[in-house]
């Protein structure tokens, strides 16, 4: 079918840019500029603020979600208010508020300031914003509001209990780790059937449809426990997941397949690490080896998934890995472990984490200073390929440039000395020539005078003799 052209489809075109235009506007509306006066006025209310400066190109593609935020959040009735400001201009504002990249989004509540570090897109954010205003620890009641909890989050902690310093601890890792999970509290009557406790007060997390309880003894610290239990037992990973358990010491096993590709080899791969997740969690965690100069790690503190590529992870560990295949990274040390033998079924890969553990499998990377010096000259070698591939000109005036300049100026300083050495010599012969000269001129002027004082000496006798013949 031909396109429809003439008046009416320039009309038509006019009508849908401008339908966009209002719906930009629309949105747009509904997120406030702030400027100097929102410091004084802010503590009235709940603000949720990306802190932004106008030549940083995330913050420009974080704005038309930022305005979908701001138009969800309003026609939600939330009382949280949206807004955004510009750190550049308002610099001590944003300083006072720790901001120290573009963009910042922070939850500004009372006088309390939670940053946002998940992924940018609109239901994360929204999800985030009624997560950290709503109250620190909400109570469950009924056993009607914890199905309804357990059906809408994937991830989530109850206390069960009354007043007891267990709850001290837990009402502090909630004031921690707010921005990342849901806290709530219940009675021991409120929880499933299935839920077994041997003793009260407890702390447990739901997730992956079971339950794990706190164990003071063997977890350690409570809120250490929250930050790494705060993640299902699979995740499809990515670089910001990665950076996030970096802060939880976990053993990350991953399949890093290639999604598109159909083939059994890739699909095997992610089946058996999905398999291992699910089947021998219980498993892992009754198991406890020595690793790592004597460090006591249970299975329990292992993350599987998989990855989409191997552009990410080759980065990361400064090596080529052929896809499909599987890396162990141990997130504490920046350490990782490659295969050893070939993975048929979740059995061999069972082993495969024994023999980890026991340290059969040499362990590769870390974060010696060798490592370090080769992540310097790794990154500087990735930036300057990228550069080039991305925009040849541009490198080539990046890095020709400044070499230009520093051959100019070696020449300049190398024809310098030359040059100085030259005219030193020059002068020192000018200077020979002319002590030369003076002593010629010096010569010529005394024989002048001696010249001048035997001519009347000769002439003498000649008058003599003349008188003499008068």
């Amino acid at each position: 079918m031909a396109r429809p052209t003439g008046p009416r489809s320039w009309a038509t075109s006019r009508l849908f840019a401008a339908v966009i235009l209002l719906d930009l506007a629309v949105c747009e509306g509904f997120v406030e500029d702030l400027n100097e006066s929102f410091k004084d006025n802010r503590k009235d209310d709940i603000w949720l603020v990306d802190f932004y400066a106008p030549w940083c190109g995330h913050c420009k593609k974080l704005e038309p979600i930022w305005n979908e935020v701001g138009l969800e959040m309003k026609s939600i009735g939330s009382p949280v208010k949206v807004g955004k400001m510009d750190a550049t201009s308002y610099s001590s504002i944003a300083s006072e508020f720790g901001v120290r990249g573009y963009p910042t989004i922070k939850l500004l509540k009372g006088d309390l300031a939670y940053n946002y570090r998940g992924p940018r897109t609109k239901d994360d954010i929204i999800e985030f914003a009624h997560r950290v205003s709503g109250a620190l620890i909400r109570p469950l009641p009924s056993q009607q509001m914890f199905d309804h909890v357990q059906k809408r989050h994937r991830v989530f902690f109850v206390y069960i209990g009354g007043e007891s310093p267990l709850k001290e601890k837990y009402i502090d890792a909630a004031s921690e780790l707010i921005v990342y999970t849901y806290f709530f509290s219940a009675s021991e009557d409120v929880v499933p059937e299935y839920v077994t406790l041997k003793e009260m007060p407890a702390v447990l997390v739901f997730k992956d449809n079971t339950y794990f309880v706190y164990d003071e003894y063997e977890d350690g610290d409570l809120s250490s426990w929250v930050s790494r239990e705060r993640f299902q037992n699979y995740l499809t990973m990515d670089g910001f997941l990665l950076y996030e358990l970096g802060d939880t010491g976990k053993l990350v096993a991953i399949a890093v397949i290639d999604e598109k590709n159909t083939s059994l080899e890739h699909t095997r791969l992610k089946s058996v690490i999905q398999e291992v997740a699910r089947d021998f969690r219980d498993h892992f965690h009754s198991i406890v080896f020595f690793l790592f100069s004597l460090l006591l790690v249970s299975y329990r503190n292992f993350q599987f998934g998989h990855m989409d590529g191997n552009d990410y992870i080759n980065t990361l560990l400064m090596d080529e890995l052929t896809v499909p295949t599987i890396v162990v990274l141990n997130t504490s040390n920046q350490q990782y472990f490659l295969l050893d033998r070939h993975i048929k079924d979740a059995s061999d890969m069972v082993q495969f984490i024994n023999s980890i553990l026991d340290g059969t499998v040499p362990a590769q990377g870390g974060d010696s200073i060798l490592q370090r010096l080769k992540r310097i000259m790794f990154d500087a070698k990735s930036t300057i390929v990228s550069i080039f591939k991305s925009s040849p000109l541009l490198g080539c005036f990046l890095f020709g440039l400044p070499l230009g300049v520093i051959s100019i100026m070696c020449y300049g300083i190398y024809t310098a000395d030359t040059e100085g050495g030259y005219i030193e010599e020059r002068y020192e012969v000018s200077k020979s020539e002319m002590e030369n000269q003076e002593q010629i001129e010096e010569r010529k002027e005394q024989e002048s005078i001696s010249g001048e004082s035997l001519v009347p000496t000769m002439q003498e006798p000649k008058d003599v003799l003349e008188k003499k013949k008068d």
